[in-house]
């Protein structure tokens, strides 16, 4: 099987920014659904019903999106 030249036209790989970008985005999905269904839970065992329920809940994902993407950030900026 005959090797395909190199040239100057060669694919790039991603940046190590947009690797770091898309373990922040991975992470941040990734934690907000963990902390749907832990605030969720949560919230309904304390008792809230109605806002309070929502902004709780609500409260809880961004937490957890914002400190799960950041850590899986780092790692993926480590890795690059």
């Amino acid at each position: 099987m005959p090797a395909v030249p190199g040239g100057v036209y060669s694919q790039q790989g991603p940046s190590c920014f947009d690797k770091m970008k898309t373990g922040f985005l991975l992470g941040f999905c990734v934690g907000m659904a963990s902390g749907a269904l832990f605030g969720g839970f949560s919230a309904l065992r304390t008792g809230l019903r109605g806002r309070e329920l929502v902004n709780t809940v609500g409260k809880v994902m961004l937490q957890g999106g914002g400190s799960f993407g950041t850590f899986l950030a780092i790692g993926s900026g480590l890795r690059c």
